[in-house]
């Protein structure tokens, strides 16, 4: 009927075309707006070095998995582009050949990358370079840990997933292989002192199943089978969650944990001797609020004792527990920000390397 109505404008001089035009174009806009804007995709960061993007294939089957399963509104987001795999997909990725993780961190290299990209998800097989540089486990993790505040106050409710690492073994390094079954056993604590409710860190398991011998090409970088293995082991933690939904930034006055700060901590020893050992712990800011404040619990293994505390103030309870607060100065930590506290520790004569469990809690303010 309504092109009935309208049917005499076909008659109309040009100009008078244009003017019924003009004149009726605005009327159609609701009507547009009325069918919705789309919603946003979600945006995913393949983060990591070679294993992930040179050419890191891997994500192109992820990509199509997600794809089959409905996942249609996502956006794979990187600095870096395609490179190759001869599959068509989204090819943008974070994964830079060659970088270690504590390279990144030492550096501050993915602020400007997170800034560029706005991930509301990242991805993350990270530290590969680092094992086979025989960097200790605390030093990585502490990059994590960094990278994590940094993400945090990129979109302090950041999903991010955390593989342990895929097998490793090179013809030119003889250690790496234990190495990461020995880096791979630290992560799980890690995520667990890391993870927060509104961000939460998920270990994504890549080492169980995975052959060096059957999936690379070189001992470390994965083949065509290799890159179906790990697309498969990502498929399921990211499909959950973006079925969950991943919530905006909080920001508004009533968005529930918006302006809640939160801390992190990571132990690592810094010298060891027969009887004692020093100790540090970095705590870190994990939110988008200043934190004002903190506390942190430090649980020594194997029988230990803190018997020295700097940069901080300290009580210990009759199990060995030793609960350190901030000593003012260090306390305030903006977004992103960390700060580090050490100790002295005895122990038996027998006990192993030294380890620890460490957590945090970030005061409100008053």
């Amino acid at each position: 009927m309504r092109s009935t109505r309208h049917s005499p404008s076909r008659h109309l001089p040009l100009l008078g075309l244009l003017a019924a035009l003009l004149l009726f174009g605005p009327a159609f806009t609701p009507v547009a707006s009325a069918a919705g804007t789309a919603a946003a995709p979600v945006r995913v960061m393949p983060l990591g070095d070679s294993i992930t993007g040179s050419p890191g294939c891997w994500r192109a089957a992820l990509w199509n998995r997600l794809q089959s399963a409905g996942h249609t509104d996502i956006d794979f987001v990187g600095t870096l582009g395609p490179q190759g795999c001869g599959v068509a997909h989204d090819g943008d990725n974070e994964g830079h050949g060659g970088e270690l993780v504590t390279q990144v961190a030492d550096q501050n290299l993915l602020p400007g990358r997170l800034a560029a990209t706005r991930p509301d998800i990242v991805v993350m097989h990270f530290g590969t370079n680092d094992v086979w540089s025989s960097i200790s486990p605390d030093r990585i993790l502490a990059a994590y840990t960094t990278l994590v505040g940094q993400m945090r106050a990129s979109h302090p409710r950041m999903r991010i997933l955390v593989a342990q690492l895929i097998p490793m073994n090179p013809a030119s390094c003889a250690g790496c292989a234990q190495r990461v079954v020995d880096f791979n056993a630290r992560v799980p604590e890690w995520a667990r002192a890391t993870s927060t409710a509104d961000s939460p860190v998920t270990v994504v398991d890549q080492w169980t199943g995975f052959n060096t011998a059957t999936d690379t090409y070189d001992g470390v970088h994965p083949n065509a089978a290799g890159d179906e293995k790990i697309a498969a082991r990502w498929f399921p933690a990211l499909d959950a969650v973006l079925d969950a939904g991943v919530p905006g930034d909080p920001g508004d006055p009533g968005d529930p944990g918006g302006g809640r700060p939160t801390c992190s901590a990571v132990f690592r020893a810094t010298n060891v001797w027969q009887g004692g050992y020093q100790g540090e712990v970095t705590v870190t800011n994990t939110s988008s609020a200043t934190v004002p404040g903190w506390t942190v619990t430090v649980a020594p293994t194997a029988g230990a004792r803190l018997t020295q505390v700097w940069n901080g103030t300290s009580t210990t309870a009759a199990d060995g527990t030793t609960t350190v607060t901030d000593a003012a100065w260090n306390g305030t930590l903006a977004p992103g920000a960390s700060t580090t506290f050490g100790f002295v520790a005895t122990t038996s004569s027998t006990a192993g390397t030294p380890s620890a469990t460490v957590g945090c809690t970030a005061r409100t303010a008053a």
